[in-house]
């Protein structure tokens, strides 16, 4: 009698098993659904991470060389030459970056490329983020190449000899050191809003953007420019200008907000500035 009744009080009967197992697979949905989403928030983290370190790297080849990099060319696969090194004229001293048309598209070349004349425009160049150059990883977290766009005045080579550093720049020490002056304005700006948005910044010397998990835009490793939604104004906006699929009036604004996946960093003149007279770049 003891040992059946033990039973009676160890044992579950099938309906206490079956509330059991709804728990627990009402538990584990919980779990795996946002699974995904836990997965985005980790790549968003470390791309964003990555942004500060190119950040960075881009500010430090500035205070070495006197100049920001000139954008890679985003259509050459990995491992392929020139794939992550920057697209520049043969004759950095006198011109600048290599590109086909304003805003420019890097495009790599043997020998001559844009002209002087327009290398100190104030135009801007996009492609890639050169990583080979900077030493950086090629991709973000989602494995896209980083959209890159810097303004002409910043990635053009020293000169001794230039005397225009941009609209309304006349500087009372001409700078030997770097490329641009104190008073030199970028040509990109950045909005909230492709449509009806607020300036975020302004005359900003370069960009650099993650396309991120919807990889509208961005180059694969392959080369190959990813599709976007053109009903998407804000995406339109920040693609990479290398298929003149940028977005509808071609100009060097780009979008940065909460309703898209695309995450900028952008770097500020003041910023760079600073660590130019740092270095001794700038007077």
């Amino acid at each position: 009698m003891l040992t059946r009744s033990l039973s009676r009080q160890l044992g579950f009967s099938l309906m206490e098993l079956a509330v059991v197992l709804v728990i627990v697979a009402l538990l584990l949905g919980g779990l795996l659904v946002p699974f995904g989403t836990q997965r985005d928030v980790e790549f968003m983290r470390a791309t964003e991470k990555s942004l500060v370190e190119i950040r960075e790297a881009l500010i430090g080849f500035a205070a070495i060389n006197g100049r920001l990099p000139c954008p890679a060319q985003g259509s050459i696969a990995s491992g392929v030459a020139n794939a992550g090194m920057e697209a520049r004229t043969a004759d950095l001293a006198n011109c600048a970056c290599a590109a086909a048309s304003s805003p420019g598209v890097a495009t790599v070349v043997a020998s001559g490329g844009i002209a002087c004349a327009a290398a100190l425009s104030s135009d801007s160049v996009g492609g890639v983020l050169p990583w080979a150059t900077l030493g950086l990883l090629e991709t973000d977290a989602w494995g896209n190449r980083y959209t890159y766009h810097v303004s002409s005045f910043y990635a053009r080579g020293i000169n001794s000899a230039q005397i225009l550093f941009g609209a309304s720049c006349t500087p009372t020490t001409t700078p030997t050191n770097a490329a641009f002056a104190l008073c030199t304005p970028g040509a990109i700006g950045l909005l909230t809003a492709a449509s009806g948005g607020t300036t975020l910044a302004s005359t900003v010397p370069a960009i650099v953007l993650s396309h991120g998990g919807s990889r509208q835009g961005g180059y694969s490793t392959q080369g190959t420019l990813l599709a976007i939604d053109p009903d998407d104004a804000n995406v339109a906006e920040n693609v990479n200008r290398a298929a003149k699929r940028e977005n509808a009036n071609g100009d060097a604004t780009f979008v940065s907000n909460t309703t898209i996946e695309d995450r900028l960093m952008w770097i500020a003149a003041p910023q760079l500035m600073s660590r130019m007279m740092t270095a001794g770049k700038l007077p």
